[in-house]
């Protein structure tokens, strides 16, 4: 499937408020595989930025005097977007200054454009329960080199962003391409090996592992609120 991972700047938090996009980048990946295709437009917001968003972008009003406004660039960002699932960090709050941006033309939502919406921060939230989940922190816990990143900038955000979601996923994508080339391989390269012939030794665990993979679940429960599915796979089922 066509995937487009999009990332904006802005001029404040607050969209509601009047805030407006000042930069907005997406990069394109089909099958998992980027595409070379790109978008990347910087903003006219037709309003100064707060000090605190300058801080992180940048991007200051004189650079953007000359820039267009997101009218002028609506129908090249729908089109990029169209049919493809797009894939943003904290998506609520993109999604959020894009329809804002789009209602002001009386142009439908994101939503309706694009095939799919995924926020990257809620499945980070999932797979990483209780830790900090920032694209910088997801790129330090998964090797993603960020060293480029010294201010905010669309493109390059949406860049690594496209790297990190591919290392969230790779675990599912190996299991896809493993059943793929078995398959592709032939009925006798896909039969499962025999395992009759090995002794093979049933390890328990100690005392102090029992109480560190206690101490773990109790974390993970704490952060989860109480969703430990271990907990609730019988010790039979466990142990198999």
């Amino acid at each position: 499937m066509r995937q487009v991972f999009l990332d904006t700047e802005t001029t404040g938090l607050s969209a509601e408020q009047g805030d407006r996009i000042v930069e907005i980048g997406c990069i394109e990946l089909d099958g998992r595989r980027p595409t070379g295709r790109t978008l990347h437009h910087y903003v006219n917001p037709q309003r100064s930025s707060h000090p605190d968003a300058l801080r992180v972008h940048g991007i200051t009003d004189e650079f953007l005097a000359d820039k267009p406004p997101f009218a002028a660039i609506a129908d090249e960002v729908l089109a990029f977007v169209a049919g493809a699932e797009v894939v943003i960090h904290n998506a609520a709050f993109d999604v959020g200054f894009i329809d804002a941006e789009l209602g002001r033309l009386g142009r439908p939502p994101l939503a309706r454009h694009a095939a799919k919406i995924t926020d990257s921060l809620l499945m980070a939230r999932e797979q990483y329960p209780g830790k900090s989940n920032s694209l910088d922190a997801l790129c330090k816990r998964l090797e993603v080199d960020n060293r480029q990143r010294e201010l905010h900038g669309a493109l390059l955000d949406a860049g690594l962003l496209a790297e990190v979601y591919l290392r969230m996923t790779r675990g599912q994508d190996a299991l896809l391409i493993e059943a793929a080339d078995a398959q592709a391989r032939g009925p006798a390269h896909s039969e499962a090996a025999d395992l009759g012939a090995y002794d093979l030794p049933l390890l328990r665990a100690g005392a102090d592992e029992a109480a560190a993979h206690e101490a773990v679940l109790a974390d993970i429960d704490k952060a989860s609120g109480g969703r430990t599915v271990w907990r609730r796979v019988l010790p039979s089922e466990a142990m198999a």
